[in-house]
């Protein structure tokens, strides 16, 4: 595997898939969640905070939190905890509130 990519392999019913990553490559296994898949290749930050700029990851990984909010598939405002991984899955930072049609912005 590439540097980009899950540290462990996919096995038994599970297989690899290929998604990207801010605009990167970045193999996942098919069980995952878009958080496990990112934390497994090395990613913390999911999110930017619309007040200070602080970079947020994961919480609580339950879907109890919002600080896993994701651009998924354009979607911005997703879970990346709760999400499963699907190939070709496109996976951004989302920065603030991810409001439609007002980049970067809260």
């Amino acid at each position: 595997m590439n540097g980009h990519g899950a540290r462990r392999r996919a096995t038994g019913t599970a297989s690899a898939v290929q998604i990207t990553f801010d605009g990167e490559p970045l193999t996942a296994v098919d069980t995952d969640t878009v958080a496990s898949a990112l934390i497994a290749a090395g990613h913390r930050v999911f999110t930017i905070d619309s007040h200070d700029g602080s970079p947020r990851g994961g919480f609580c990984f339950v879907g109890r939190c919002s600080d896993c909010l994701m651009v998924i598939d354009g979607q911005p405002g997703t879970m990346a905890c709760i999400t499963p991984v699907r190939d070709g899955m496109r996976v951004e930072t989302q920065h603030g509130r991810g409001h439609w049609g007002r980049e970067g912005q809260s």
